[in-house]
C-alpha cells in the first residue's frame, strides 16, 4: 500500500546534500517522510512547486528582535514576521535586550514569548558576562539557548566583556561553540576623537580594521589557550579574513549579506541608515569576503538583522544608533548574487542550513532528509522583483535596499509542515516552537 502524507510538496527543483533535482517531497506530523515520485491522492495537501526550487528551511542565526525592553523597535512578533516574509524559517535572537538574557529565568520568559507566537522557529543566545561565569556550563545547555554571546566591543545594549580575563574565564568553562563580537573595545575608545559630528562617513574609520583585527587575533589567542571553539561574527574585514585562514581549527565565521553587498559609498547615499557595528567599509573589504566565501573560509551567512526606529536613525551622527534591518533581505538579497554568479546555489544552502547545523549541532533542523523537519524555503530563481519598504514587515518599517531591483525571491516559507507565508502573504497562524540542539539537555 502507497504511503499517505498530510503535504507533498510536488514537482520542485529539491536542494539537498546530493545535489538538485526534480523531486517531490512528502511530509507526515511535521516531518520529512519521503523524498520520490509520489502521486497527489497520497496526500491531503499538494503544493505545486513546478518551476520554484525546495531548499532546506534557512536558518538566520543572529538576529535583535529587541524584546523585552525594546518593543517600540521590533518585538518578537513582528520580526518573526519579517523573517516569514524573508523565506527564513529559524533564527537565533541574540541576549543584548533590556533585561539581559544571562540567566536561566531570562532565557525562560523569552522562550515562553515567542512560543506559538513566534511565525518561525526559534532559539536565543544567552549573554556571556562575569557574573554569571560560573553558570555558564549549564546556561549555554538548557532548551532553546544556541549557547554563550559575548561583546568584545560595544554597541547597542549593556554587554560588554572588553578584557582578555573576563575572555578567558568565559571560555574556560563553555563547551559549546561561543559567539563574539569582535571589536578591540580599548582602541574604540582611544578613537573616538575619529568621529566627526552629522558624518556617518566617519564611521569606519573610527571603528577601523586594525580595532577589528586586533580583538580577533586576541580572541583566536585566548581560545587556543582554553582550548574552545569559537565563533566570529558579522567579519567585515579583509585583513580578518587573511588572519583566520591559518586558525580554523578552533574559529567559525559567519558574514552578512550588507558587509558583502554594501560599501563605504553607500554613506553618501543613505547616510546614518547604512551605520553598523562592525561598519560597512572600502570596496577592498567586501571584495576579499568575497574571495573568502568563494574560498571556503566564511562558514555561514546571517543577518544581523538590528532594527531601529527611522526617527532614531535619522539622528545626526554619532547621536545615531547602529543597526538596520536584514533578517526580510537576506534570501532575496543573496539570491540575487546568485544569478549574478558570486556564488552557487548549493553554496547558499550550505551558508544557511548545512553550515548551522553543522556548527551548532541543530537536532533535525539544516537538511531535506527523512526524519527531519519539515523546514523549506520555496524561491523562484527567476522572479524579479523590487525591493521597497512597504515590503519590510519588521516594526521599524524600512530597509537600506529600498528600490534595489534583484532577480530571485522566496515564494513560500513552509515551518515543520505548516505553510506559513506563500506569495508574500502569511498564511498561517503563528506557530513558532524552540529549536531543539543535540547537545542540549533534557529537563
Amino acid at each position: 500500500m502507497s504511503a499517505t502524507y498530510d503535504l507533498i510538496l510536488q514537482g520542485g527543483t529539491v536542494v539537498n546534500q546530493d545535489g538538485e533535482g526534480v523531486r517531490d517531497v512528502g511530509i507526515r506530523n511535521g516531518r520529512i517522510a519521503g523524498i520520490g515520485s509520489f502521486d497527489s491522492a497520497q496526500a491531503g495537501e499538494v503544493i505545486d512547486c513546478t518551476g520554484l526550487h525546495v531548499l532546506p528551511g534557512v536558518m538566520d542565526t543572529q538576529v535583535h528582535f529587541r524584546e523585552p525592553g525594546l518593543e517600540h523597535k521590533e518585538d518578537l512578533e513582528t520580526g518573526s514576521r519579517a523573517a516569514a516574509m524573508g523565506g527564513v524559517t529559524t533564527v537565533f535572537e541574540m541576549p543584548n535586550t533590556n533585561p539581559l538574557t544571562t540567566s536561566e529565568a531570562a532565557l525562560a520568559d523569552k522562550v515562553s514569548r515567542g512560543h506559538h507566537r513566534m511565525h518561525c522557529d526559534f532559539a536565543f543566545w544567552v549573554g556571556g558576562t562575569r557574573e554569571n561565569v560560573k553558570d555558564i556550563p549549564e546556561l549555554e545547555r538548557l532548551p532553546a539557548a544556541a549557547g554563550i554571546k559575548v561583546f568584545m566591543g560595544s554597541s547597542t545594549g549593556d554587554l560588554l566583556v572588553e578584557d582578555d580575563q573576563g575572555v578567558r574565564d568565559i571560555l574556560s568553562v563553555t563547551r559549546r561553540r561561543a559567539a563574539f563580537h569582535s571589536e578591540d573595545e580599548f582602541r574604540l575608545r582611544e578613537r573616538e576623537g575619529e568621529r566627526v559630528a552629522g558624518d556617518p562617513s566617519s564611521h569606519p574609520i573610527w571603528r577601523d580594521e586594525v580595532a577589528a583585527l586586533k580583538c580577533t587575533d586576541r580572541l583566536v589567542t585566548i581560545a587556543r589557550e582554553t582550548g574552545a571553539k569559537i565563533h566570529v561574527l558579522h567579519l567585515s574585514t579583509a585583513e580578518e579574513v587573511d588572519y583566520l585562514i591559518t586558525h580554523k581549527d578552533v574559529a567559525s565565521i559567519e558574514v552578512t549579506p550588507h558587509h558583502l553587498t554594501l560599501t563605504d559609498e553607500a554613506y553618501h547615499r543613505l547616510g546614518s541608515l547604512v551605520q553598523m557595528n562592525p561598519p560597512v567599509r572600502a570596496p577592498r573589504h567586501s571584495e576579499r569576503l568575497w574571495w573568502g566565501l568563494q574560498q571556503g573560509i566564511l562558514d555561514i551567512l546571517g543577518s544581523d538583522h538590528a532594527p531601529h526606529l527611522l526617527e532614531e536613525k535619522q539622528k545626526p551622527y554619532p547621536a545615531s544608533p547602529s543597526g538596520m534591518t536584514g533578517v526580510q533581505t537576506l534570501v532575496p538579497i543573496m539570491l540575487d548574487h546568485v544569478n549574478a554568479g558570486r556564488l552557487s546555489l548549493a553554496r547558499f544552502v550550505d551558508m544557511t542550513s548545512a553550515g548551522p547545523l553543522r556548527l551548532f549541532q541543530t537536532a533535525r533542523k539544516g537538511r531535506i532528509a527523512i526524519g527531519y523537519d519539515a523546514d523549506f524555503t520555496v524561491v523562484d530563481m527567476k522572479l524579479k522583483k523590487t525591493i521597497r519598504n512597504e515590503w519590510i514587515a519588521s516594526k521599524c518599517g524600512w530597509t537600506p535596499y529600498d528600490g534595489k531591483d534583484v532577480t530571485g525571491w522566496p515564494i513560500g516559507t513552509i515551518v515543520r509542515g505548516q505553510r506559513v507565508m506563500w506569495e508574500d502573504e502569511l498564511t498561517t497562524p503563528s506557530r513558532g516552537e524552540a529549536v531543539v540542539f543535540q547537545d542540549g539537555l533534557k529537563k
